[in-house]
């Protein structure tokens, strides 16, 4: 084997930060950016692979498939009169909604419901979607949709009333419009046994669409973490450049980060603009980071955390570990669903960094 030759540094001195950015987006993009993110960009119901072990997976695939042939037929009119008309159908449902844990596949089975069908059509999470509200407004929202075929929702939050019901009088009015809808939520891995309850709740707040939609049961366990070690600790503070240089290769863009001042950061940019704040990067460092303790600070890193995990964008950190991130009266409050969902997801992609290193050492 040959001597290994020095390394030259990767890191630049002035490297991109998150905070020097702040984007401005016209309601015209934000509409275009309602598509599957890149890390589903591509995929289908024949590449969701089912667990064996969990019936439910190919029962939820078989549903999507028949579902998405109700989707862009002849047959318009609006809810109403689905509902009530001289030729309404049982079966003909207004959408369906697939409820599961974390990590079951339920985002990857909408996306391919969402590229199995034809257009015009979008795709986007719950808060997204509500983030869209308050830039278009909700009549404007509404106009929209209202001319798409399907619009998917992915993880529907249960924790928020306001926002509920702000949704659930948008899919009403999309419904009413002839607008398939798709929906996914999270069920906490403890309370899978609790009578469903997100659905439950799902159908008691979207009233009139209850018995319209489809309950879709996911079950199964997080393959973001399946058969995988845990997830790697946080470098050494001193030695956060040189994991940074070793671990991301010359050509990749990274945006390098103090936490305390991308926390602060985030509060002066829109959510509905997160996509945009990481868009052209290729990975993420961040130093220092510290355990969250504003709810309304941890609400919007949970959305920053979702645009990182769509975008599949290797981390590398110092300081507190993510299942430290927020703190232990968040992760058993009324929104720990979006936090258990954030550690999650900022769990494998701390694993991804780390695994960049092997790949730019081989």
């Amino acid at each position: 084997m040959s001597e290994t030759q020095p390394r030259r540094s990767t890191v630049p001195e002035n490297p991109t930060r998150l905070v020097d950015r702040r984007p401005n987006v016209s309601a015209e993009e934000l509409l275009e950016g309602f598509t599957p993110s890149e890390r589903f960009g591509e995929v289908s119901f024949d590449t969701y692979i089912p667990d064996p072990q969990q019936p439910s997976q190919s029962q939820a695939v078989e549903a999507l498939k028949n579902f998405a042939q109700t989707v862009g037929g002849s047959s318009q009119g609006g809810f109403l009169s689905k509902l009530f008309g001289k030729g309404a159908k049982k079966e003909d449902k207004a959408g369906i909604y697939l409820d599961g844990g974390f990590g079951v596949g339920k985002t990857h089975l909408l996306a391919s419901l969402f590229h199995a069908v034809p257009g015009p059509k979008a795709f986007g999470t719950f808060v997204e979607y509500t983030n869209l509200v308050g830039a278009l407004s909700f009549r404007k929202t509404v106009e929209a949709l209202s001319t798409y075929k399907l619009v998917c929702i992915d993880e529907f939050e249960l924790d928020d009333p306001g926002d509920t019901v702000l949704m659930s009088r948008l899919m009403r009015e999309l419904s009413d419009a002839g607008v398939k809808l798709a929906a996914t939520s999270n069920t906490l891995p403890g309370s899978l046994g609790e009578g469903r309850f997100a659905a439950v709740d799902f159908k008691r707040e979207i009233q009139v669409l209850a018995d319209q939609f489809e309950v879709i049961r996911v079950d199964g366990e997080d393959y973001r973490h399946r058969g995988l070690p845990a997830a790697p600790q946080p470098v050494a503070d001193g030695d956060f450049d040189r994991v940074v240089e070793q671990h991301f290769g010359e050509s990749t863009q990274v945006a390098v980060d103090d936490f305390d001042q991308l926390i602060e950061h985030l509060s002066s940019v829109h959510p509905s603009r997160y996509r945009q704040l990481v868009a052209g990067l290729d990975g993420i460092a961040w130093r220092n980071v510290t355990t969250i303790t504003s709810q309304a600070v941890a609400l919007r890193f949970v959305v920053l955390a979702d645009r990182l995990y769509d975008r599949d964008l290797p981390i590398i950190s110092s300081g507190a570990p993510f299942d430290q991130v927020f703190t232990e009266e968040m992760m058993a409050g009324g929104y720990q669903k979006k936090y258990f969902r954030a550690v999650s997801r900022l769990t494998a992609l701390a694993r991804e960094g780390m695994l960049e290193g092997s790949a730019h050492q081989n």
